[in-house]
């Protein structure tokens, strides 16, 4: 195996590994709210978007979310949910990874812009700082569709590699 194709192998693995691990964190975000009903049919979501508003919102996004997240509340929560356990299916699968990861950064770049402010005096540094538990999982969803993260350990992976016997 030459030097290229070995350190192309070990890439494939790592990007694999944080695949299946943000695939695990996005079953275990999905799973409660789905399989419960807090979230979704008893102000769970309502409760998390009002304390954005509160102080953690950018001026932009408050309009938003007071005209229309706010008002179509329980529809979007569902969304939420089940996205949210669908991005972790297909990450944890390595089925439609693109296609999952490329909803994952657009709901992470919702999450950034709806929640992570950190005030209007803070200083420069303090926005990224106040943005590290989406902005994280946004440079991993990117990485996820630049990269080739269902080349191992994946459902296209397996069914790739695995023989079929030829037809007579």
């Amino acid at each position: 195996m030459s030097l290229a194709s070995e350190s192309s192998a070990r890439n494939n693995y790592a990007l694999a590994l944080l695949r299946v691990g943000v695939g695990i964190f996005f079953l275990i975000f999905g799973q409660y709210k789905v399989f419960g009903t807090a979230f979704t049919l008893h102000g769970g979501f309502q409760f998390w978007i009002n304390k954005f508003l509160e102080g953690g919102t950018y001026p932009f996004m408050a309009p938003t979310l007071r005209g229309f997240v706010l008002p179509h509340a329980t529809s979007i929560a569902f969304l939420v949910a089940y996205g949210e356990l669908a991005i972790g299916i297909a990450l944890v699968l390595g089925i439609l990874v693109r296609s999952a990861s490329f909803c994952g950064l657009i709901f992470m770049l919702t999450m950034l812009s709806s929640s992570d402010y950190p005030g209007a005096g803070a200083a420069f540094w303090q926005y990224f700082g106040a943005s590290l538990s989406h902005s994280v999982f946004a440079l991993c969803f990117g990485a996820f569709l630049i990269g080739r993260a269902d080349s191992v350990w994946s459902v296209k992976a397996l069914r790739k590699n695995h023989t079929y016997p030829s037809v007579k």
